[in-house]
């Protein structure tokens, strides 16, 4: 690397043979053209030009970024001289880290603040960060963070966001220290950029969980800071910097930061609820205050707070230990967070929250699923007081021991709400429980195995009918109780039944599998669903004259009118409403009937329906296996324009006009699935297997989110997704075949525009299911669905070919006589 020759003496041939590549700025704003082998590595273009400039300090003091500061490394030196960028000769990272650290020291707010400003930017690299680490930065950084406020606080919380992207350097964090973060998040008077590091670093944290700690955590060391270089040997001091002092200590701190995770999370916010909630009517829970605050982000208004505070919510829902998911579910229920995402799913943010509220349906449906599988215990005091709630509702008349009858044509039990009374419970085998349940419409007294298929999902939707309407609840019970036992409705077993006939609409298979491609609201309202769907089931049992032996009978009619009603979930509540309520009884079963003639009553039984669970989730995971090999194989891309919403940052926009001049980009996952490796390219050109032509790349981690529908493609651009005069270009038609990876420090790491819909499809589910376990995209739902069918047939083959002999091999048969075929005419 040499400066270009700019003297009059310089010869012609000299000119010819300097040609300039980038213009380089130092620190006393002297500017020169200099030419840049790209087959060097950074440190000796640095020292080079040091050498050639006739600066004093030691090479190692120095580093190159570009106008927008990013750190010119060994990985986009090449991209920084093709793209002839303007460079500037400024302090090295490790520079920057003494320095930083210093002021932190100090505490003089105005230092204090510059020094923070500028640690969010360069916490990202990893010689600052190895440098800021050694020398105890992060002590100092959560010293200030304790002690400040307003846009110092802001500042410092970011900078720790930052920091906390790392695979390293942070498994020390106090316990005091994560306290005073969830007071700072329990605080609602915050300040929205105070809030929203506050609760990404919360997240981060509960995603550090053991559990989940890979066996050897990958380090991040830059080339400057590994031994034998010439940054590890720098003198202890320099001439113009006395005081500066560089650490020559290579063991870096690289202990794992698996350290935390959900119940170390959980139980500090919980504390902190604990200290300034309120005592409830039950008089045992009380508010937890700091998720509390979270919920109520979510209606702020502000789309990256709620984006935030989402992401966080989710990450508890997905984290959550088995001894703690309950205690989780139960306060999320408490709080109302499903009424609060379906406002925001209708509101004008569900675009930009989309990817977010997705995932909290599936997380819901991972809740639902341990719910319906976890076996309802007596004894359990939860489980009691349900039972009670249910009991007190019911107002039977003839009451066992322990409950008093009063006065009036309806009996109420003695027994005050939110209280065990035990006579009430007694042992299923006791004279004084028998037919106590079964009045409510159990075939037995022995509720754990009345739950079994339901679980305390059952329960749960038991209470809530029973609490929620307890007049209509109460009626319905003695109502039954009036006929003879062969006519009676089961309200009990109809309520499970429509429990488990909404679970199989909604495909509630397993933990950690999305079912749904799109959002669906009335999932949210399980519940309310779930007491309309009863209400039908009993009307149908009443203007049908079912007895007993027609029980199976009149759930088929409610199976058929769930599919019915919900099968559109864009249409409003009072529709959903009308259909239950208001249908009738022979349309629905003439509906049926029809239905019947399509399909094979086979499909519906109880084992078909458990052997389609299973099919469904070996099919979900052969999916996502397929999608991460398709990102793994690479796709070519266009570097999509964003759209520009209100408020756009200029540099955003600078940033997509610089995308025009190499407006394709080819994106490789490697096999460990940490990285997505890519170049960007003018045309598209053959790319080798392997990683060798991909010289950039990015980290998985760093993808905070797949938001589709983000940007348009570029001026003269056309992929083979749709004609041009499908998508006129305009700057601010989104592309239905873009999306954008979000980045966990704000902004966007990549706006993409993918060739075709199979494209489209593989990368924004893949990268969704590379990163969690849910999908977008109409193409994934529907293989995950073929694949499940298919499966279920060849399964249900097996039924009619036992004790079928099959021969070992089969004799060929000889050649046709002729070829002329010709197709038969049929009557």
């Amino acid at each position: 690397m040499k400066p270009a020759a700019s003297g009059s003496n310089s010869n012609a041939n000299a000119r010819q043979a300097l040609v300039p590549t980038n213009t380089v700025t130092t620190k006393d704003g002297v500017s020169v053209r200099a030419r840049i082998d790209p087959s060097l590595a950074v440190v000796d273009v640095v020292r080079q030009l040091c050498s050639n400039l006739k600066v004093q300090d030691h090479p190692a003091l120095y580093a190159l970024r570009d106008e927008q500061d990013v750190l010119v490394t060994d990985e986009n030196l090449l991209k920084k001289i093709r793209e002839k960028a303007h460079l500037k000769l400024v302090s090295s990272p490790v520079l920057e880290a003494v320095e930083i650290v210093e002021k932190l020291t100090a505490r003089e707010d105005k230092s204090t603040k510059m020094a923070l400003f500028s640690l969010q930017k360069y916490i990202q690299e990893d010689a600052f960060a190895n440098e800021f680490l050694k020398r105890r930065g992060l002590s100092e950084l959560l010293a200030v963070i304790s002690v400040s406020h307003g846009n110092t606080l802001a500042y410092a919380l970011k900078g720790l966001q930052n920091l906390m992207a790392l695979n390293h350097g942070w498994s020390d964090i106090p316990k005091s220290f994560v306290s005073e973060l969830v007071l700072i998040l329990a605080n609602p008077q915050n300040l929205v950029n105070v809030s929203r590091p506050a609760t990404s670093i919360l997240k981060r944290l509960v995603e550090a969980d053991p559990r989940f700690a890979p066996q050897a955590p990958a380090t991040m060391l830059s080339s400057a800071s590994r031994p034998g270089t010439a940054m590890s040997n720098v003198a202890a001091n320099t001439a113009n910097k006395p005081a500066l002092q560089i650490v020559t200590n290579n063991k870096m701190p690289r202990k794992g930061v698996w350290n935390y995770g959900f119940d170390f999370v959980w139980d500090e916010m919980r504390k902190e609820g604990l200290s300034t909630g309120q005592v409830t009517s039950q008089g045992s829970d009380r508010s937890i205050r700091p998720l509390e605050t979270v919920v109520q982000k979510l209606s702020s208004g502000d789309t990256k707070m709620a984006t935030d505070s989402m992401m966080l919510i989710n990450s508890l829902m997905k984290n959550a230990t088995d001894s703690r998911w309950e205690e989780l579910a139960n306060e999320l229920e408490r709080l109302n967070v499903r009424k609060v995402v379906v406002r925001l799913a209708s509101s004008s943010m569900m675009e930009d929250l989309s990817s977010q509220v997705m995932e909290f349906q599936a997380n819901l449906t991972s809740l639902a699923y341990r719910r319906k599988t976890t076996p309802v215990d007596p004894e359990l005091p939860s489980v009691r007081d349900a039972l009670t709630v249910i009991w007190n509702a019911s107002r039977i008349p003839d009451t066992p021991i322990g409950i008093q009858q009063t006065r009036g044509p309806i009996a109420r039990p003695a027994v005050r709400a939110g209280t065990w009374d035990p006579s009430v419970f007694e042992d299923p085998g006791s004279q004084a429980s028998t037919a106590k349940w079964v009045k409510i419409g159990f075939e037995s007294e022995d509720l754990q195995l009345e739950f079994e298929r339901v679980g305390l999902l059952g329960l749960d939707c038991l209470r809530i009918l029973a609490a929620s309407s307890p007049e209509y609840f109460a009626e319905v019970i003695l109502e039954q109780l009036s006929r003879p036992a062969e006519r009676r409705c089961p309200v009990a077993k109809a309520s499970n039944e429509v429990v488990e006939l909404l679970s199989e609409h909604y495909q509630v298979f397993g933990p950690g599998y999305s079912t749904s491609s799109s959002f669906c609201p009335y999932f949210l309202w399980f519940h309310r669903v779930h007491n309309l769907a009863v209400k039908f089931f009993l009307r149908i049992w009443n203007e049908s004259s079912a007895a007993a032996t027609d029980f199976a009978r009149v759930a088929a009619l409610v199976r058929s009118q769930i599919s019915v009603a919900l099968k559109d979930e864009t249409r409003p509540w009072h529709e959903i409403e009308r259909d239950f309520l208001d249908s009738e009884y022979r349309e629905v079963r003439e509906r049926q009937m029809r239905e019947l003639e399509l399909e094979d009553d086979l499909l519906n039984k109880p084992p078909v329906r458990n052997v389609r669970a299973k099919l469904y989730k070996e099919s979900f995971e052969f999916v996502r296996s397929q999608r991460i090999q398709c990102l793994m194989l690479g796709a070519w891309f266009v570097n999509g324009n964003p759209v520009p919403p209100v408020g756009t940052s200029p540099m955003r926009e600078s940033i997509s006009l610089k995308r025009m001049h190499r407006p394709w980009r080819f994106f490789r996952l490697d096999k460990s699935m940490r990285y997505l490796h890519y170049v960007d390219s003018v045309v598209k050109l053959p790319i080798r297997a392997g990683l060798e032509d991909l010289p950039e790349k990015m980290e998985v981690a760093q993808i905070v989110d797949v938001t589709p529908n983000t940007c348009a493609l570029p001026p003269n651009i056309h992929t083979g997704g749709h004609a041009p005069s499908d998508i006129p270009y305009s700057p601010t038609v989104a592309s239905p075949l873009s999306f954008s990876l979000l980045s966990t420090q704000g902004g966007s790491l990549a706006d993409l525009v993918a060739e075709n819909s199979t494209s489209y499809s593989d990368w924004i589910d893949g990268l969704n299911m590379l990163r969690g376990d849910h999908f977008s995209t109409k193409e994934t739902a529907d293989m995950v669905q073929a694949l499940t069918e298919i499966g279920l047939k060849i399964k249900l083959l097996d039924l009619s070919g036992e004790k079928v002999e099959i021969p070992s091999n089969l004799p060929i048969p000889p050649l046709p006589p002729t070829t002329d075929f010709f197709f038969s005419d049929y009557d």
